[in-house]
């Protein structure tokens, strides 16, 4: 019966050849990102590690880059090769983890997890100074976020719970800033408002304390053009995929229209949402189609204004060509290249049982490309190939085999 070459062994002697089959670390498990309530810190994280191979793997773990020793931490431990911590501090364990799987044949390093802590501290305690506006004319009233971690969504309470300020074309909550903006204030919007901003991830809500909102008394403003005071950025990076919302509203008197352009005259595809009056503009599943420049035009009879960006299109690594497993004979020589999109363009490293190979001697690393001139034995082990950018990085693992003369002959006889 024909046997696959990595029965061979490393080594040339032919007792070794009947010995077994013998293989380098693979991945069946990596880490993934954690995102952590701080009202549960009481309970364990776990980030998972498993990989097959022969020897079993052992493994170890690093936290930003320093290796974790467990034999000195009592908060941390291994349950095979998941990372378990116990007792979280959000100052000692947040960052990023990696896990090394090892055994006689090589090394492989998995992916880089983060692990992160969610939370919302609560508005400091200050009475907040009366608004006082002219009829007609436009007002902010600021939300001045608490500091936290995680994904927040804003609401305005008017007056008293469970009342809140209803969005329309001339009412407006940013998600952005948690601001409230009325374009055009009426005296039906005197009154207290309180803000309310909930992360999305711990479920906990805060107040503000209440802004009081009054009309002056030296008459009404007014007809102006719009004043846009909600506007996105010159270049909005987007990930391929996601949902990108832009916002845009104005303040004036009569109430602006808000209305949307691509710069270069292209209609919107019908996947593209406008909500909240055309205050935001919703992009479902980001391509690179949809790059390129968007204009906001908020408009009424006194003028117009006009607010202009341009959305960026990035993307992680993703492997377009990678390596197979391979068996030579000593002082054959190795050519292997890896190859990722991205963008921006992805940069390559290789490591050599996790350490970083470099241009040496017989060895030449360069853009995904990896050289070997004249192999040994002592080049036998696991290879992985590393693509990054500045919003990803991939590791793709593969096995080395060097084989001795012998082995190198038996091989050839069987395949």
């Amino acid at each position: 019966m024909m046997l696959p070459w990595k029965q061979l062994l490393l080594m040339s002697s032919p007792e070794c050849l009947d010995s077994g089959s013998f293989h380098g670390p693979r991945w069946r498990m990596e880490p993934g990102d954690l995102f952590i309530p701080v009202d549960s810190m009481e309970e364990e994280a776990t980030l998972t590690c498993d990989a097959k191979g022969i020897p079993p793997p052992q493994y170890r773990w690093s936290l930003n880059g320093t290796l974790i020793n467990l034999e000195l931490d009592h908060r941390r431990r291994l349950s095979g090769g998941n990372l378990i911590i116990r007792s979280l501090d959000r100052y000692q364990d947040g960052g990023r983890y990696q896990c090394t799987a090892y055994n006689t044949i090589g090394a492989v390093l998995s992916r880089r997890a983060s692990l992160q802590f969610a939370y919302l501290d609560h508005f400091k305690l200050h009475t907040r100074s009366a608004v006082s506006v002219r009829e007609g004319q436009g007002v902010v009233l600021l939300c001045g976020t608490p500091t936290s971690s995680g994904d927040l969504s804003y609401s305005w309470v008017f007056n008293e719970y469970p009342y809140f300020v209803q969005q329309d074309n001339r009412r407006f909550v940013s998600q952005e800033t948690g601001n409230l903006y009325i374009a055009k204030v009426e005296p039906s919007d005197v009154g207290n408002y309180t803000c309310v901003v909930m992360n999305s991830i711990t479920k906990s809500k805060v107040h503000s304390s209440p802004t009081s909102l009054v009309l002056r008394k030296d008459g009404v403003m007014g007809e102006y053009e719009p004043k846009i005071e909600v506007n996105f950025p010159d270049t909005v990076p987007a990930a391929k995929g996601s949902v990108v919302t832009l916002e845009c509203f104005a303040l004036g008197n009569p109430v602006p229209e808000i209305t949307w352009k691509r710069a270069n005259g292209v209609p919107f595809p019908s996947k593209v949402k406008m909500k909240y009056s055309n205050a935001v503009l919703e992009i479902p599943s980001f391509q690179q189609d949809d790059t390129g420049g968007y204009e906001c035009v908020a408009e009424n009879k006194m003028g117009k204004n006009i607010a202009t960006g341009r959305l960026a299109f990035h993307a992680k690594p993703q492997w377009i060509q990678t390596m197979r497993d391979t068996a030579l004979a000593i002082e054959e020589r190795l050519h292997w290249e890896c190859r990722a999109n991205g963008k921006p363009k992805p940069s390559y490293n290789w490591l050599k049982n996790g350490q970083v190979l470099i241009t040496e001697e017989r060895v030449y690393v360069d853009n995904g490309v990896l050289l070997i001139s004249s192999l040994n034995l002592s080049d036998a082990g696991m290879y992985q190939c590393v693509a990054e950018n500045k919003y990803g990085v991939i590791y793709f693992s593969t096995e080395l085999m060097v084989l001795g003369m012998v082995a190198f002959i038996h091989f050839l006889n069987i395949v």
